[in-house]
């Protein structure tokens, strides 16, 4: 029923309530909704209210602010579908569309060819044309008739697009194509982006980056000693893939899953193909060996150039390069040789143990980003180590702006994933890097089924009182130097590391802490506990990896073991020379009578050894880094194991190390969601926070 059936009196026959008048409840309906749209008051002033007219702004007005407060009051109101179906959802998005090219050769993809492209601008589900768009920005109102159908668009939105159409059409290389697809930061519009539309050669290759599913695989070079596995041969595959394309690569496989025989096995490739172009490798001085020997392995047939030592020559290194295939030289050297690295024409650089340059503004970071290559590859078990900030490191690396400035990185990426979590930018940050990170985990038995289990357990062991007394000391000692008002920033940081540090020392042994050479036995649970566990291991005729960050707790390991078992145990540290740890490692893994337990310090021996006669594996103190410890246990737990491996982690029941083991748990997902956290978060914990973690419990002495 309408307002003009109640005024010509037709409400009569249909509203046949006794003393109700349809007109006077109309008009003080009329009057009661005046209040909230003045224009129903303007209405009023007309002999048979009944409705208004009003332009394009007004309706908008009316359907997004007038309409909810009407219905709040107890109006009902019906809507036209268009709008309650789509709301304010019919908003311009844009979207590049790509002409199909020609190859520009048959040898290539044409990534730096330049090809036409237009841009496409929708609304409300239409296609626009730029003339229908210019004739939207003239009518500057929020609400639009767009082939028969109202949309609501901001006028500011219109603006944007046209400006967007004007500055930004025209030619642009297949590269640039694919930054903006990916959503680089910086290449897309203002508006919402609907990405790329291409079809002919430049859609398959934006879909082939897109999804590693999608590239060829490639057989493997006659030159190559040995089978890859086929997982293998798709990473060897899709390394070639990019470096057809100019992209970098990291390949992230997990320790132990052959990233060196895969990354061998491309520079066979190219090498073979014809390029006669050196590759040079940077690893850290402690694998310089291990590369050799994989090389000597499976590539026998590439030269290979070994540019380290004091020996090294610099003047001559564009020469002797050029005869190479690989140039094999270390993280130290990379900035001190850095203007001879650069004179080099390189196929390729290659970074093994990337981690390295996880810190953007170091010496070696810098050099690895300045050295000219046809292609870059990283190699890392752990591509994000620390958080997620070790991605832009690595990408700047291997794509040049690819995640936009460190300040646009930190901006948009950094804060809202290690601080809010944001899964939005989890998800944005994953599309953007995913493409050139390869990452397959060896639990994963779809990647691998003959691998031996890995089986991770607590070894929990409690204080001496000793060691208790102490415990106690160096906390009251850090609780007292936080107190001060000067125990801010860096020196906060500084208290609060030096105080971990202490801490697990004491936790490890009291002669570790004091540093006075005092006797061993009875002072520390821990190392007890590792006594106990180890005469079992020798028992059975097992050999042990013990892998401790104190070199000062290896050599009181190593003197403790080898006295109560009366057989040698090998220790390797920093200040081993390489041809001794050379030696170390063969008599661990082929000599059958050789030392059954290998002590080793994190840092020199978690990465880049092939340790796998071990099949027990010990970290007697805590890195509290998961992809550190991971690494670690991986010089046993890797291909060519052929038993099961078990992991011992030692931690101090009541103490600090218990309590992080639990915070440890419970972050382990940050870095996961997008590809490990240093200590450095711990310094970030309230005085009250600390105070709490440090606190002995009860049970952490023995009886």
């Amino acid at each position: 029923m309408s307002a003009d059936d109640v005024w010509q009196g037709r409400a009569r026959r249909a509203l046949r309530r006794e003393g109700f008048d349809a007109r006077e409840h109309l008009l003080a309906s009329l009057g009661q909704a005046s209040r909230i749209d003045a224009r129903i008051e303007d209405s009023l002033r007309q002999h048979a209210p009944g409705d208004y007219a009003t332009d394009a702004t007004g309706a908008f007005e009316f359907l997004s602010r007038s309409s909810i407060g009407l219905e709040q009051a107890g109006f009902g109101i019906l809507l036209p579908q268009w709008w309650t179906r789509k709301g304010t959802r019919g908003r311009l998005t844009v979207k590049a569309v790509v002409a199909t090219p020609k190859l520009k050769s048959e040898g290539g993809l044409g990534l730096d060819q330049l090809v036409k492209f237009d841009w496409k601008v929708a609304l409300g589900g239409s296609v626009l044309t730029r003339a229908e768009l210019e004739d939207l920005a003239r009518l500057k109102t929020p609400l639009v008739r767009v082939r028969g159908q109202w949309v609501h668009v901001s006028a500011q939105e219109i603006e944007a697009a046209l400006r967007f159409w004007k500055e930004k059409g025209g030619k642009a290389a297949v590269r640039d194509l694919l930054r903006l697809d990916l959503g680089v930061p910086g290449t897309t519009p203002a508006l919402p982006f609907d990405g790329v539309e291409a079809t002919g050669w430049v859609g398959d290759l934006l879909r082939k980056v897109e999804g590693h599913a999608a590239f060829e695989e490639v057989a493997p070079p006659p030159g190559l000693h040995g089978t890859l596995r086929p997982y293998q041969v798709r990473g060897y595959s899709w390394l070639a893939f990019l470096g057809q394309c100019g992209f970098g690569a990291c390949l992230a496989d997990d320790m132990g899953l052959g990233k060196t025989v895969q990354a061998l096995a491309l520079i066979e490739r190219n090498w073979t193909a014809g390029a006669r172009r050196p590759t040079l490798l940077i690893c850290p001085t402690s694998v310089i060996g291990n590369w050799e020997k994989e090389a000597e392995r499976f590539t026998p047939g590439l030269p290979l150039l070994v540019h380290h030592g004091a020996g090294r020559a610099k003047a001559a290194l564009q020469e002797q390069a050029s005869r190479h295939a690989i140039v094999i030289s270390s993280y130290a050297l990379l900035h001190r040789d850095l203007e001879a690295l650069k004179e080099v024409d390189w196929a390729a650089v290659v970074l093994d143990e990337a981690q390295n340059i996880k810190n953007p503004e170091t010496k070696q970071a810098r050099a690895a980003r300045a050295i000219p290559a046809a292609s870059r590859i990283a190699l890392t078990g752990t591509p994000v180590e620390n958080n997620v900030g070790d991605l832009w490191s690595l990408m700047e690396f291997l794509n040049p702006s690819l995640l936009g400035s460190q300040a646009e990185f930190k901006r948009t990426f950094f804060v809202p994933i290690q601080a809010a979590r944001d899964a939005d930018a989890t998800a944005r940050l994953r599309r953007l890097t995913g493409p050139f990170i390869l990452r397959r985990l060896k639990t994963d038995r779809s990647i691998i089924a003959d691998l031996p289990a890995k089986m991770e357990m607590k070894v929990f062991c409690t204080l001496t009182r000793e060691q208790a007394s102490l415990y106690q000391a160096v906390m009251s000692e850090a609780m007292e130097a936080l107190k001060g008002a000067a125990a801010e920033g860096i020196q906060r940081k500084g208290v609060i590391l030096a105080t971990l540090s202490k801490l697990k020392q004491v936790c490890n042994h009291p002669a570790q802490f004091l540093r006075d050479n005092s006797p061993l036995p009875g002072r520390s649970g821990k190392l007890a506990r590792l006594t106990e566990m180890m005469e079992e291991v020798i028992e059975t005729g097992d050999r042990a990896l013990v892998f401790t960050q104190f070199a000062e707790m290896g050599a009181l390991l190593k003197r403790q073991l080898e006295e109560t078992f009366g057989h040698e145990v090998l220790f390797l540290h920093g200040g081993v020379p390489k041809a001794q740890r050379d030696r170390m490692v063969d008599r661990f893994q082929k000599d059958e009578g050789g030392p059954p337990v290998f002590i080793l310090s994190l840092k020199a021996g978690g990465t880049g050894l092939n340790l796998t006669r071990a099949s027990h594996v010990f970290h007697f103190d805590r890195w509290w880094n998961p992809a550190v410890e991971n690494q670690a246990t991986d010089r046993a737990f890797r291909i060519g194991q052929r038993r099961n491996v078990q992991v011992h982690k030692l931690v101090c029941v009541g103490t600090l190390e218990e309590k992080i083991d639990e915070m440890i748990e419970k972050k382990k997902g940050i870095a996961e969601h997008v590809v490990g956290t240093s200590e450095a978060w711990l310094t970030a914990l309230s005085t009250s926070q600390l105070r709490e973690l440090m606190t002995l419990r009860a049970r952490a002495v023995a009886e």
